[in-house]
């Protein structure tokens, strides 16, 4: 069964997948939706038409070539083997679901119900502090969004307990304001502990975005739920699996 996470304040079609309800095996089972991965293609595209399915069956799903960037743009036609490389994309046309994956990094969800635009935002530590987000926002305003009326949330993403970073990572973030000293708590020598989702909604806030919210759920530490890039990473293995978090416009 395909694991679907919703979120209150959002009204449109959508959905946080985890890693269930696929047909890959191995190191990616089993919903392993990422078209980078050395995943058999076919099973990526079978576990991304099952995902669709369940979120939003008729319509037809759009999805960026991932760069960790601050880029947004707007969804267009182009084919998976064509997609463009940025981290956001923003729609108003019917019949469109804006896919991003992730694999620890945040995946965020918006909307604007009244002005019937939409987005999707794919947010790892340089994209949140680089600006994704509030890239985002400005995207769907010019198809009419107003960011006081947006909704957005933050998905499954690793959790602070979870995310140990050195010094100068914590540094980095601090030059850059001195209010991201927040989101950090000490941890071992040398270390401190990120707490990603609670930085992407404060930069949600930043953006004027004040309804908001956080599932708190931390992709590394649920193994059997989700995919998770640092857990792979620290157990040695030469791959990983992403999941797919989806948002769309009725027809």
């Amino acid at each position: 069964m395909i694991t679907r996470l919703t979120a209150h304040g959002l009204t449109f079609p959508h959905g946080f997948l985890g890693r269930t309800g696929g047909v890959s095996t191995g190191l990616f089972d089993s919903l392993n939706v990422g078209l980078g991965s050395s995943d058999d293609p076919a099973l990526v595209r079978e576990n991304r038409a099952r995902a669709l399915a369940v979120v939003s069956p008729d319509a037809r799903l759009v999805s960026l070539r991932q760069v960790h960037s601050a880029t947004a743009v707007e969804a267009g036609d182009w084919t998976d083997d064509a997609r463009p490389e940025a981290d956001a994309l923003v729609t108003d046309r019917p019949g469109l679901a804006l896919g991003v994956l992730t694999a620890d990094c945040g995946p965020l969800l918006f909307e604007d119900r009244q002005a019937g635009v939409i987005a999707a935002a794919h947010a790892g530590w340089k994209g949140a502090l680089g600006g994704v987000i509030g890239a985002t926002v400005e995207r769907m305003e010019k198809l009419g969004a107003c960011r006081g009326r947006i909704a957005a949330a933050v998905g499954p993403c690793i959790g602070r307990r979870s995310y140990e970073v050195d010094e100068a990572f914590r540094a980095r973030f601090e030059a850059a304001n001195v209010e991201n000293g927040a989101f950090f708590t000490d941890g071992r020598a040398g270390h401190a502990l990120f707490d990603l989702e609670g930085y992407c909604l404060f930069r949600l806030a930043e953006a004027g975005v004040t309804r908001a919210e956080g599932l708190g759920v931390d992709t590394k530490a649920e193994s059997a739920r989700f995919f998770s890039y640092r857990r792979t990473t620290l157990a040695g293995e030469a791959d990983y699996g992403r999941q797919l978090s989806l948002i769309s416009l009725p027809r």
